[in-house]
């Protein structure tokens, strides 16, 4: 499966690297409900990602952001984000990803994260640890907020936003920095990588989060929901850490 994952997300992002500063703005569509945008490229990448995890599993159940979700009454779900990053990716931004995970039973058990522009190459197996480039990587061991760094970014919905500028204005005052990096595969790789100390999104989508939930858990770290629940795919919203600032992280969260 792991095999699978990393020859889906090798061939998706080198096809979204390809294209990097291609895109005409006559493709760059406005999702329903304005929830982001989207263009071909998005598109034909999570196609590149399906026609691989198909052939060799075609009794999985797959959740794609553009595509919905494919229903096989099986126990394992592919989730996939074919190019995570897409506003950043538009504008010329290099931080953008392609992120796959793999779920049994609602809970993670694979996760990939290959961010092309950068040569990053993230993975995970549930037991296995946590790697970049095939080399292990560990959060970090910061305990002190004034000398941590930490991301944020949010859901569509004004509710997800209100939330996110609250925890920011908090936690800005605070902190060494508060970044939003615009894309969630990358701001829970550079957690599990140490990084930052810290990330946090209020209303995350799947794919938006599982591919990096892994990650940070296996590196070491802690990922929960707002009410320090283990996160899993039902969750509304995400908080995830080094562990060791994990609690006081959450103050700034309630």
């Amino acid at each position: 499966m792991k095999k699978t994952a990393l020859k889906a997300a090798k061939k998706a992002g080198q096809y979204i690297l390809k294209n990097f500063h291609q895109v005409k703005k006559k493709d760059i569509k406005t999702k329903d409900n304005f929830a982001g945008l989207a263009t071909k490229i998005d598109k034909t990448a999570e196609k590149i990602i399906k026609k691989i995890i198909i052939e060799k599993y075609p009794d999985h159940n797959i959740l794609g952001e553009e595509s919905g979700q494919s229903h096989k009454n099986s126990d394992y779900t592919w989730v996939i984000d074919p190019l995570d990053g897409t506003h950043n990716y538009l504008m010329g931004n290099p931080l953008f990803c392609t992120a796959i995970a793999l779920t049994y039973k609602n809970e993670v058990i694979l996760g990939v994260i290959y961010a092309p522009y950068l040569k990053e190459l993230y993975w995970a197996e549930k037991g296995k640890g946590a790697y970049l480039n095939d080399k292990k990587i560990k959060v970090s061991q910061k305990r002190i907020v004034n000398k941590s760094i930490f991301y944020f970014c949010h859901g569509y919905q004004k509710k997800h936003v209100k939330k996110a500028l609250e925890i920011y204005s908090k936690l800005k005052m605070k902190a060494l920095d508060v970044r939003q990096l615009g894309a969630g595969g990358i701001e829970t790789s550079w957690v599990a990588s140490g990084r930052a100390e810290g990330f946090v999104i209020p209303g995350g989508q799947a794919w938006d989060i599982a591919p990096g939930i892994l990650l940070v858990r296996e590196a070491g770290g802690l990922a929960t929901d707002f009410k320090e629940q283990d996160w899993n795919l039902k969750s509304k919203n995400m908080i995830c850490s080094n562990k060791a600032i994990h609690q006081k992280f959450m103050k700034f969260i309630k």
